[in-house]
C-alpha cells in the first residue's frame, strides 16, 4: 500500500476524497493517510483535522506482553501512532511538528483499534468510547499478561490552565501489581511519617483527582494504602525520584508494571498541558 497521499492516483484526487469525508458523520476529516491502516512502522499520520465540534484524545500503551509489543493505534480508521513501545503515548510520539499532547476528534461515539506492529492483521483490542465537545480523554491499553485479553482504561482529563506559580498534577495507577496505594509528592528525601498523602487508596486502573503544587523538584512515592505513618518510609513500593515540574503545566504521573508484568515497577510522566 502507498502511504504517501501526494503520490496517490487511484479513484480521484486526495482533495476529492477529503471533501467526501467531510460529509460522513462517522468519519474524521484528515489531511493525510486516509487508507493507511497497514502502513509501515516508519509512517504515521499527520494531525487529525475534524470539521465540527471536537474533543481531544491520546493513547498510552501499557500492554504487559512483550510478544504483542510494539503496537499501532488506529483512531477512526486513521493511523494515530505506529510502533508504539511500552509506556509510549501518541500523538506526542508523532514526528515533528505533530507532537501535541492530544489530538482533536469529532464528538460522539468513536473507536480506537490496537494492532500488533509486527503483524497488522492481528487486532489486539477494539476500544469504543464517547467524546464530548471540548473534552479531553486518555485511553490506556492495559492487560495482556501471559496472553490474556488486552483491555482498556479511559480517563477524563480536566485540563484547565495552571497558574505560572503552580503545576497541576494527577496520579494514574495502571499497575496491577502495585495494588491500592497512598501517593506522596514531596521534596526528595522528605520524611513520609509526617507527610500528607496527595492521593489516598488509589486503586489499580484508576486515576486521582488533580491537585496543585508549587513548581519544584519532587519525588513521587507510592506506599500500600493504609500503611501506618511510622511505617511509610520503609514501605515504599515505587518511587519516581527527583523530577522537575515547572509552573503553568499539567502532568499525569503513571505507575505501571514492567513490560513483562510484575516487579520491578516503574513510573513515567505524561504531559497534559
Amino acid at each position: 500500500m502507498n502511504c504517501h497521499p501526494e503520490e496517490r492516483s487511484d479513484e480521484g484526487s486526495t482533495v476529492s476524497k477529503l471533501q467526501m469525508l467531510r460529509f460522513a458523520q462517522h468519519d474524521i476529516v484528515v489531511a493525510l493517510f486516509i487508507a493507511a491502516t497497514a502502513c509501515g512502522t516508519k509512517d504515521a499520520a499527520g494531525p487529525l483535522v475534524p470539521q465540527g465540534d471536537a474533543g481531544r484524545v491520546r493513547f498510552v500503551n501499557v500492554i504487559t506482553d512483550p510478544a504483542r509489543n510494539p503496537v499501532n493505534a488506529i483512531l477512526e480508521k486513521v493511523p494515530f501512532g505506529v510502533n508504539l513501545a511500552y509506556t509510549v503515548s501518541t500523538p506526542a510520539s508523532l514526528p515533528s511538528p505533530s507532537t501535541a499532547n492530544y489530538d482533536a476528534i469529532l464528538t460522539g461515539s468513536r473507536m480506537l483499534v490496537v494492532k500488533r506492529t509486527a503483524d497488522t492483521t492481528v487486532t489486539l483490542a477494539t476500544i469504543a468510547f464517547t467524546i464530548a465537545k471540548d473534552e479531553d480523554k486518555t485511553i490506556y491499553a492495559t492487560g495482556g499478561l501471559g496472553g490474556a485479553a488486552v483491555t482498556s482504561v479511559i480517563t477524563t482529563d480536566v485540563n484547565t490552565a495552571a497558574l505560572a506559580t503552580e503545576v497541576r498534577l494527577r496520579i494514574a495507577n495502571m499497575s496491577p501489581t502495585l495494588g491500592a496505594a497512598d501517593v506522596f509528592v514531596t521534596a526528595p528525601g522528605a520524611d513520609l511519617s509526617t507527610a500528607t498523602p496527595d492521593a489516598t487508596n488509589l486503586a489499580s486502573q484508576t486515576a486521582s483527582a488533580y491537585f496543585s503544587k508549587a513548581p519544584a523538584t519532587y519525588s513521587v512515592r507510592f506506599v500500600p494504602a493504609g500503611t501506618p505513618a511510622g511505617a511509610r518510609n520503609a514501605s515504599v513500593s515505587l518511587t519516581l525520584a527527583n523530577t522537575a515540574f515547572t509552573g503553568g503545566t499539567g502532568r499525569t504521573v503513571v505507575a505501571a508494571d514492567r513490560q513483562a508484568g510484575g516487579a520491578p515497577l516503574q513510573a513515567f510522566v505524561l504531559a497534559d498541558r
